[in-house]
């Protein structure tokens, strides 16, 4: 019985086998014609034509006048005489500015004019004391931004007029790193690199730390200048080894003047005093009306 279907089923095997040779054959064909297919490279030629092209430029800088105007009351027949300069001493009883004008005119100006006076005298004054008690060391008094709104540019120019030096103007000139940019980002070295991508070149980037383990992260981001944000005067002589001239370095935090000297004592650069501008205390200047 098992012979019967010896035959039949060779005859199978055989017919499936030549079927599965013969596609086999014609398979190998196709690729052979497709392998012998001439490559074609496909070029798409564009005709140049004349078209608009914007570009924009993002870079920064200052801007300064070209000429300086002098903005008087609308009033006439007023004669001045300074006895002053912007940054000269002067003493109780000294004259500082004689004005001849009608009465409606000093008194229209009295108020806003004192309260400017006043201001900036005080501003100066307190600048110079500070500038005083770091004569003879290498370090530089700064300010901040901590200034009255609308008045940012003269309370920097009574800064400057009391032997300081401005800190920067605004959010233009210097990228400033502060704990809450740092939180935000992540860490220093997040906030770092994300203001380094978007500023231009030039401006410089300084990062706040409150410890030694901070000031060595800013440190490996290259940062321009490391603020060393409330530390003892022992944190910030480590501070300054460890950055070894790679960074400026700004002592900010509960600056007084009876400490001034000990904090330059550590190396530091820079000292930053918000004080001088947001807590500051006017001169007394008064004006006195002679009747003739």
């Amino acid at each position: 019985m098992y012979y019967r279907f010896i035959l039949p089923l060779t005859l199978l095997l055989l017919a499936c086998n030549g079927k599965e040779k013969q596609e086999k054959e014609n398979e190998d064909e196709q690729y052979a014609k497709i392998e012998q297919q001439d490559e074609k490279t496909i070029v798409k030629v564009q005709v140049a034509q004349e078209d608009r092209f914007n570009l924009e430029l993002v870079s920064n800088g200052k801007a300064e006048a070209n000429r300086k105007a002098v903005l008087n009351f609308e009033v006439a027949d007023v004669v001045r005489k300074v006895n002053v300069k912007n940054g000269d001493r002067v003493k109780k009883g000294d004259i500082i500015l004689r004005i001849e004008a009608s009465y409606r005119c000093l008194l229209l100006g009295e108020r806003l004019s004192l309260n400017i006076l006043q201001r900036m005298s005080g501003i100066a004054t307190e600048t110079a004391r500070y500038v005083e008690e770091l004569a003879g060391t290498h370090t530089q008094l700064l300010d901040t931004r901590k200034t009255a709104p609308g008045l940012r540019v003269l309370d920097k120019m009574a800064v400057k007029d009391g032997g300081a030096t401005n800190h920067r103007m605004g959010l233009y000139d210097m990228a400033m790193i502060k704990d809450n940019h740092i939180k935000v980002a992540g860490g220093i070295t997040n906030a770092v690199n994300a203001v380094r991508a978007h500023i231009p070149a030039g401006i410089k980037i300084e990062v706040e730390t409150t410890n030694l383990a901070e000031v060595r992260e800013a440190l490996a981001t290259h940062a321009d200048i490391i603020m060393l944000d409330n530390m003892s005067n022992a944190e910030m002589a480590e501070a300054v080894k460890i950055i070894h001239g790679q960074a400026k370095t700004e002592a900010s935090g509960n600056m007084s003047i009876p400490r001034l000297k000990e904090v330059a004592a550590t190396g530091v650069d820079f000292i930053s005093v918000g004080a001088l501008t947001h807590s500051v205390t006017a001169l007394d200047i008064s004006m006195n009306i002679q009747k003739n």
